[in-house]
């Protein structure tokens, strides 16, 4: 029996329904304009109240290689990644791969020009004539190429019971209601409904009914939301240099600034520079913090690696900054278009000598717009670069959220003099610490004041700003900038700490590891229970020392192969260093709760 026929057979005996609660996946080729369509169905799917998540799973080159769009669909909230029980089948170089990897009872959704399509008995198969259905439709071929993919929207729509009008509204906002596009792909989409209804059986039980668990919420990525954070925190300079996946978070800021940063007579009010590479932006931007703009860059590892020399100036010459590090796979360029948390021990020593920066970890798209303002605030108090550390899975992909939370404070500049100070003062030194924190003063540039200028230098300096090789001029300076990194322990956002009693198994993570071992946590609760501490930035606080001494043993969970921040841990808390375990394993791809659950009852069951 083939493919088709067996999709057209008399169904099995009915399952009982599985109600918004699958993973689907999309198997399509890097160029073919499926995000139109995958984009449409996750905001279908919001529109109807539906928790939803999606992953784009893309190559690193322009067109032709595979392509994978993950869509998460649960009732509980879940977002993390999970196997999926759905298939659309719509690339032929990947076909037999993809079909083995759907369990027993999984559903695949096939484009009926491939070949060969593997035949599995314990499958159910739906065909989408995508071809014909786009067949007669007046575009032009290219686009014909690319409403194609709105086939198997249709036919999804007809399987899991979506009402077409949801499909139209997602249309409208994915075209921003320009209302020949929608009409076109919407066309498609009845079209193959119609036809699925005349001519296949239902016999999957996945479908999705209303919910009204998304109300309120918005749907954003990460990129765009740290974007916004940083527009509202008061962002005038950004220079950057263009590559994956931190582009798209400079588009935003451009996109965001020239709607909300313009004078009266309507002139732009901020300065974004495409520079020749990754140091001399780093460079603009360590010359507008010095200047006393608020800067920021953002790159991800290979841009970081160039940015190091300027950093390490930045460190010891005291200059506010804000780097975002979107981090994706390497070593060197790596897999450009998958997703890690491997910079963090490099960010957060990076420069030649001792250096030591404040680092964020955001882990949700509140918390992207949330460090985008408070990240400038906190290099500012502490006159030093400071990272924000996300991956290229919350930057680049649709997350849900609450809306925005504007700022609760107002801008903390830190330890600027003005002129009135500065009289007052009879003068400053501009690297000696008055206030035992570490911290000096500074004034900006055209400060009224005679007293006002100093010499800014990366070379050897005394607390005068004044050129020194002395031994104990230079010990002087560092132990101050060290007791400076003691002060932002007190300063960075602390962790979020979710107990529970009587657990003696405890987990440390960060960023978007968070949503695999927050569903682990659930389903482990009543074999495994373990309390759970999410780092939102390092250096770590006084809480993290005690949630690791209230538990016997303590996993720190990454997506990274050395345990960066497991070995970070380790060297503040010597005294606890037996108790962490390191579960890191980075193979691209964000991590899903059965791994987590499977690793951590594997470390649970060795000796300490």
């Amino acid at each position: 029996m083939s493919v088709l026929e067996r999709a057209q057979a008399a169904p099995t005996a009915p399952r009982p329904p599985i109600v918004n609660d699958f993973s689907l996946v999309v198997a399509t080729a890097n160029g073919t304009g499926s995000q139109t369509a995958n984009l449409t169905l996750l905001r279908s799917f919001f529109r109807l109240g539906i928790p939803v998540h999606g992953k784009n799973i893309f190559p690193s080159n322009i067109q032709g290689l595979p392509t994978w769009y993950h869509i998460r669909v649960s009732h509980e909230g879940y977002v993390a990644r999970k196997p999926p029980e759905i298939l659309v089948a719509f690339n032929p170089a990947t076909a037999l791969e993809d079909v083995q990897t759907l369990p027993p009872g999984g559903v695949c959704l096939y484009h009926t020009d491939l070949r060969n399509l593997p035949q599995r008995d314990d499958l159910i198969y739906y065909p989408v004539p995508a071809s014909e259905l786009v067949a007669g439709i007046e575009v032009p071929v290219k686009r014909k190429s690319y409403l194609a993919n709105m086939a198997y929207v249709g036919v999804l729509a007809w399987m899991l019971g979506v009402p077409l009008p949801v499909i139209e509204e997602a249309l409208a906002v994915q075209f921003d209601h320009r209302a020949k596009l929608v009409e076109d792909n919407l066309e498609v989409v009845r079209r193959a409904h119609a036809w699925a209804s005349e001519h296949l059986t239902k016999q999957d039980p996945y479908r999705v009914e209303p919910m009204n668990k998304t109300e309120g919420l918005i749907l954003m990525t990460g990129n765009e939301a740290g974007a916004l954070g940083a527009v509202f925190g008061g962002v005038s300079v950004a220079a950057w240099y263009p590559i994956t996946p931190s582009t798209s978070f400079m588009d935003a800021l451009r996109t965001f600034l020239a709607k909300l940063r313009k004078d009266e007579g309507g002139h732009p009010t901020y300065a974004i520079v495409q520079a020749e590479d990754e140091l001399a932006a780093a460079g603009i931007v360590m010359g507008a913090g010095w200047a006393g703009a608020r800067a920021l860059t953002a790159t991800s590892g290979p841009g970081l690696s160039l940015m190091a020399e300027f950093v390490s100036y930045g460190y010891f010459a005291e200059i506010p900054a804000v780097i975002w590090d979107i981090q994706r796979v390497g070593p060197s360029t790596g897999l450009p278009t998958r997703t890690s948390q491997g910079d963090v021990a490099f960010a957060y020593t990076l420069g030649h000598g001792d250096t030591k920066h404040p680092i964020l970890l955001p882990s949700s798209i509140e918390e992207c717009f949330e460090f985008g303002w408070k990240a400038f605030d906190l290099a500012e108090e502490l006159q030093t670069p400071v990272f924000v550390l996300s991956d290229l899975d919350l930057g680049m992909n649709n997350w849900m959220g609450q809306p925005f939370t504007y700022p609760d404070r107002p801008m903390q500049r830190g330890k600027v003099l003005s002129a009135e100070a500065l009289e007052a003062r009879g003068g400053f030194a501009r690297y000696k610490d008055v206030d035992g924190d570490g911290i000096p003063y500074r004034t900006l540039p055209g400060t009224p004041h005679p007293q006002a200028a100093y010499f800014t230098r990366g070379s050897g300096h005394n607390e005068e700003a004044q050129y020194s090789e002395r031994a104990e001029d230079y010990v002087r300076i560092m132990a101050r900038l060290a007791r400076k990194f003691e002060t932002a322990r007190q300063l960075v956002p602390p962790p979020v700490v979710a107990h529970t009693p009587g657990a003696r198994l405890g987990v440390i993570a960060y960023g978007t590891t968070r949503y695999a071992i927050e569903e682990a946590k659930d389903r482990l609760a009543q074999k495994l229970p373990f309390s759970f501490l999410r780092l939102r930035a390092l250096p770590i606080g006084p809480e993290v020392r005690a949630f690791v001494a209230a538990h016997e043993q303590v996993c720190v969970v990454e997506m990274n192969r050395d345990g960066q921040v497991h070995g970070i841990l380790q060297a503040e808390l010597p005294e606890f260093a037996s108790r962490l375990r390191s579960v890191a394993y980075l193979d691209g791809l964000p991590l899903t709760a059965e791994w987590v659950m499977t690793r951590l009852t594997e470390e649970a069951q060795r000796p300490m």
